[in-house]
């Protein structure tokens, strides 16, 4: 029997003690024929009866039935779908709780799979533990006689939706206006946006109203009167499966206020959603990138180029790469002198920006090509600064960096309160040759 065959699930409720968190969010067990065991909505130090839901050759999923011996750090979740929402899963324990938490899910992952032994990082709080985002996506279903059920999976249930509206505690109050107004005006059946049973949609607030990406869905729907219906919609987008992006109605660069600077922006254009506490974090990782003034500097998976063009204007010749067509034509848009963009995969046109005396990397959740890590050992720029948000794939490149170089610093930033989600700030020092 492989690692990945299921066996028979025991229906008996079972008592267990809570260890840890895992990356996942949900707490860590043992059960008495020694598989450990998953249970969402737990906490370390706590006693619980549960049922197991699933079991593998090496651990097994449960359900949380009725928790004996509560922990200290535990509390009633404000938000009033949190019983049965998958969208975040750590909202039953305190803020403070969920810090520490973080921070060792990012020293476990670097010893476990890093094969690094670091202190659990301090987690910086967001100045917002609820209301915080600003760009959101959601799951819709057309459940036939013109029903829609829109929001989030359900907890443990990936095929089932839960039907969310404006009280949900993760949008920031003008997402949730804007999220309210796109419900009441997409019609019966939401019928004004691209026809198919099920759409994920990406809402995000902008400076003068909110911005809508349709992911999926076939044929160009009636967007124009949705955007006409929707006080506030400024644009409709719709990414097809393999294909870019296109607009669908509506404005097709509105512009967004974002750390002192008006951008251009497009439906797919990636931002932060959390930008007070995006801000804190890139102020560090600026302050770790040093000196720059006269130097080389490697903008990795730029984006808009935010970075890069303040980099620039701290008087360093920056090359920013990103394969996001559209992100590249904004960022060239009124970039100051010194920074340059270029267009493509970081694996395949890093080579053309090296060599560099600082390199900063901020990859998507799959972290950095091996080629990437390759060419920056083989080059040996004297300081890399690793913006991550997720620790495994960080773990797993910085094991890949460590020959050349030494992990020097290290600090987590909480963008994503409630969630086990959490970006960190990795400084990496050149080794002596």
């Amino acid at each position: 029997m492989t690692a990945l065959a299921r066996e028979p699930v025991p229906r008996q409720a079972q008592e267990v003690e809570i260890g840890a968190i895992a990356a996942g969010g949900a707490g860590v067990g043992r059960l008495p024929d020694g598989r450990t065991v998953f249970v969402h909505r737990t906490a370390p130090g706590e006693r619980v009866r549960i049922e197991v839901t699933e079991v593998r050759r090496r651990w097994a999923r449960a359900r949380l039935l009725e928790v004996l011996d509560p922990a200290p750090e535990r509390r009633s979740p404000p938000c009033p779908y949190y019983e049965r929402c998958g969208g975040c899963t750590l909202e039953h324990l305190r803020y403070e709780a969920q810090l520490e938490v973080k921070g060792r899910i990012i020293a476990d992952a670097l010893e476990r799979i890093g094969k690094i032994a670091v202190v659990p990082p301090a987690v910086e709080p967001s100045p917002r533990e609820v209301r915080y985002r600003n760009r959101v996506t959601f799951t819709l279903v057309r459940v036939g006689g013109g029903r829609v059920l829109a929001g989030f999976h359900e907890l443990e249930r990936s095929g089932r939706i839960l039907d969310v509206g404006r009280d949900c505690l993760l949008l920031e109050e003008p997402l949730a206006v804007a999220w309210d107004a796109l419900r009441c005006g997409w019609g019966r059946g939401a019928r004004l946006l691209p026809p198919g049973p099920k759409l994920r949609l990406t809402l995000r607030t902008v400076r003068d109203g909110a911005v809508l990406v349709v992911h999926g869905g076939k044929g160009a729907g009636a967007s124009t009167q949705l955007v006409e219906n929707v006080p506030g919609l400024l644009a409709v987008w719709r990414e097809a499966p393999g294909a870019g992006p296109r607009l669908l109605a509506g404005i097709q660069h509105p512009l967004k206020e974002w750390q002192d600077e008006a951008l251009a922006v497009s439906g797919t254009a990636f931002l932060q959603g959390n930008r007070e506490a995006a801000a804190i974090m890139q102020s560090y990782a600026l302050e770790q990138m040093g000196e720059v003034t006269g130097r080389r500097v490697v903008d990795a998976y730029c984006g808009l180029g935010i970075l890069a063009r303040q980099l620039a204007r701290r008087g360093a010749a920056v090359m920013g790469i990103e394969r996001d067509r559209d992100a590249v034509t904004l960022a060239r848009v009124g970039a100051p002198v010194g920074a340059r963009f270029l267009e493509g995969a970081v694996e395949d046109r890093l080579s053309e920006a090296l060599p560099a005396d600082v390199v900063l990397l901020n990859p998507p959740r799959t972290g950095v090509h091996e080629r990437v890590t390759r060419l920056l050992a083989e080059s040996r720029a004297a300081r890399i600064v690793y913006v991550s948000c997720d620790p495994a794939t960080l773990a797993r490149d910085a094991a890949r960096l460590t020959p050349a170089y030494e992990l020097r610093a290290l600090r987590a930033f909480d963008l994503f309160p409630q969630t086990a989600h959490v970006e960190t700030v990795a400084t990496f020092i050149a080794r002596a040759a």
